[in-house]
């Protein structure tokens, strides 16, 4: 490996942990229920399995290859790798993180997809689809969330959490904290009794997108 190299994944990891430890501080995970990954070239950097973001250090590095062959360190990678490799094998992604989040958890029990009751959604490719349910850890998972992840960079696994992907790790991290948030509105919109919130309609979420292709991210 080039010092380069070396440096890369290096980078990489910090990145990696300082984001995993975000989650856990925002509320988006309860210990080590979530998981954060970065590609670096043909590897990808992830989190270990069961063990605290808070402990983890440069020496703890673990990384595989995306047939989920070990390439880096001693720690076994999270139990969700299926999940995370089906997106770098099937995107253009460089960054996944996978969350427990409250609202957006809550909001997988109820609908198959989340009410466009924000242009936000847009940000996330369109409306927000739920993958059905299949137990954590395994492929069936993994394909299910591919397919609502079609032309999306979230979706919500039923019953379960979040999963998002970006460019970079902090776009990736940003798309969950938005989908977190989209799915509280809806709660706190859909809660009020005798009413019920309006809805965007494809067409104006469509012309969010074309705004975002013009102008970037609202602010």
């Amino acid at each position: 490996m080039s010092d380069q190299q070396r440096d890369a994944i290096e980078r990489a990891w910090d990145g990696v942990v300082a984001t995993a430890r975000r989650t856990a501080a925002e509320g988006l995970v309860v210990g080590t229920s979530g998981n954060v990954s970065a590609r670096v070239g043909t590897a990808v950097l992830v989190t270990p399995s069961g063990v605290p973001y808070d402990r983890l250090g440069p020496k703890d590095v673990v990384g595989v290859d995306l047939e989920g062959n070990r390439v880096l360190g001693e720690l076994a990678p999270t139990s969700e790798l299926p999940l995370h490799l089906a997106v770098y094998r099937n995107t253009d992604a460089a960054a996944v993180v996978h969350t427990h989040a409250v609202h957006a958890t809550a909001v997988s029990t109820l609908v198959p997809e989340i009410p466009s009751v924000h242009y936000a959604a847009a940000m996330l490719g369109g409306p927000v689809r739920v993958a059905a349910y299949a137990r954590y850890g395994t492929e069936e998972l993994a394909a299910n969330m591919l397919a609502a992840l079609r032309d999306r960079t979230g979706c919500l696994l039923q019953n379960h959490g979040t999963v998002t992907y970006g460019a970079t790790l902090d776009q990736a991290y940003d798309r969950t904290a938005q989908l977190e948030w989209l799915c509280r509105l809806w709660l706190a919109a859909s809660s009020v009794p005798g009413r019920s919130p309006s809805l965007l309609s494809p067409e104006q979420l469509d012309d969010v997108r074309e705004a975002l292709k013009g102008y970037g991210q609202p602010g």
